[in-house]
């Protein structure tokens, strides 16, 4: 790889992955003044010894689902931190959730946050949903025509659910009208009061009060419900559901869809990929801790509890579920359902985690692990490296829609300014606290290899990531 002074790339040799056309194979890139000017797929004599295993050049990834807490706690993660880790991370575009102090629900924090995006001088595109309802209180709907006007990609109250069904279709009904989706947080929150860990094995063993699959699948049928109501009056409504993470709810989204319902949905990384046995101090990926019936194993009778207990870098909403729910959610990846691979990226301080358990803030700092994770399900043969890649960039953009400037050029796109991903798979990086470029440092992945180092980030034909010694 060879980079001059400004925005020109040469590659040669690699694993090009173009999933809007669904292929993938050996070629070559040429980048000058910040345009893909050529791709070069390579076959015969000139593809021998090119493979996936080695360096592989992607379009950048999008993230549905990006915490970046500024306004309001800036400590945790700056937008200009979070933009920074997007980009290690390979990721040219992210979508900022409205849980910020105050919330996003008016225009001048929508024009706050972007101000910040601008000052940073990422050539990350930050892209941002607005609050449902006014402070996500739940009760009254939030400026939505104001907040669409100014640019924002959807409504949400995530982090919290809209608990009120009246409110909720309205909102459904109102976000179609203006040509948006709702993305939906689903949790019945009735049943996770105190809740601190999945309802299950582990949480009985470990003495946690349970938190029940049934709060998100109750969530999300009364949200399919509602939408399928609403569709006859505004055929526009959309319904996005985030963080999904039980297969009964994947499989009435999968219903919904044969039906004709427009919902999407995604999952991510730490779901597919973790169970609640690392809340008991397991390491091993979800896939390795059922048995050959899917069954999950029991984590103190076959030695996989490598770590304390209780580490509250496990802690999530909703939380690590058991082995049989993240496969499931790992097979939604692979077979469609689920549309897309979001981090769910929430970054936090170290005062808010370093409490007790059920006490502590939840979220995993995702941004630059979420690749590494999914490259380990592929390494794993349980996802297609091109669907992997899909699931972070084409699925993601269908999801927005035209409201990103990747719209209908998610892919290898010549003449197109370059957004992409150059990651080398034979080379492992150790996540640690120092690698990590954003505040937050709260991940169960610290000390573990990981691979698929990012070797550099190209976003509207500028380097936002290159890798010191790439």
């Amino acid at each position: 790889m060879t980079t001059g002074g400004g925005p020109d790339l040469e590659i040669s040799r690699a694993w090009l992955v173009d999933p809007a056309a669904g292929r993938e194979g050996p070629g070559e890139i040429v980048v000058r003044d910040g345009i893909l000017t050529a791709v070069t797929w390579l076959s015969g004599a000139d593809a021998d010894g090119i493979g996936p295993e080695g360096v592989v050049v992607a379009p950048g990834f999008i993230d549905l689902h990006t915490h970046l807490r500024e306004p309001g706690n800036e400590d945790a993660e700056t937008v200009a931190s979070g933009l920074a880790a997007a980009a290690h991370g390979g990721f040219t575009t992210i979508c900022a959730m409205p849980n910020t102090s105050p919330a996003l629900d008016e225009p001048s924090v929508y024009v706050r946050i972007m101000g910040a995006a601008d000052a940073s001088g990422s050539p990350v595109e930050l892209l941002a949903h607005g609050a449902v309802t006014v402070g996500r209180a739940g009760e009254q709907l939030a400026a939505m025509g104001e907040l669409a006007d100014v640019g924002v990609v959807g409504f949400s109250d995530d982090g919290s659910p809209v608990r009120s069904a009246p409110v909720f279709r309205a909102a459904l009904a109102y976000a179609g009208a203006l040509g948006l989706p709702i993305v939906e947080h689903a949790e019945e929150s009735s049943l996770t009061k105190d809740a601190e860990a999945n309802d299950g094995y582990v949480a009985t063993v470990l003495g946690l009060r349970g938190w029940p699959v049934a709060a998100e699948l109750t969530a999300v049928a009364r949200a399919l419900a509602i939408l399928g109501d609403v569709v006859l009056d505004e055929p526009g409504a959309r319904l996005h559901l985030t963080h999904v993470s039980t297969a009964v709810s994947l499989d009435l989204i999968r219903l919904a869809r044969e039906r004709g319902l427009p919902v999407t949905c995604d999952v991510t990384p730490h779901h597919f990929a973790m169970s609640d046995d690392w809340v008991a101090g397991a390491r091993r990926w979800a896939w390795e801790a059922v048995d050959g019936t899917g069954i999950a194993r029991d984590p103190w009778a076959d030695g996989a509890l490598v770590a304390p207990p209780y580490s509250t870098s496990v802690r999530v909403n909703p939380p690590l579920r058991a082995a049989e729910d993240a496969v499931a959610c790992l097979t939604a990846v692979a077979d469609g359902v689920a549309d897309a691979i979001a981090t769910d990226h929430a970054p936090h301080t170290e005062v808010d985690k370093a409490v007790e358990f059920g006490a502590a803030a939840t979220g995993i700092s995702g941004l630059e692990t979420a690749l590494g994770v999914a490259l380990a399900a592929v390494d794993a043969d349980r996802l297609p490296l091109l669907r992997a890649i899909e699931a972070l960039t084409v699925g993601p953009a269908r999801v927005l829609g035209d409201r990103t400037r990747r719209a209908g050029s998610v892919g290898l796109v010549e003449g197109a300014p370059a957004d992409l991903v150059v990651f080398d798979r034979t080379e492992r990086w150790t996540v640690t606290t120092d690698a990590l470029l954003s505040r937050g440092k709260n991940t169960p992945l610290l000390g573990m290899d990981l691979a698929g180092r990012v070797l550099l980030t190209m976003a509207a034909g500028r380097i936002a990531y290159e890798a010191p010694d790439a």
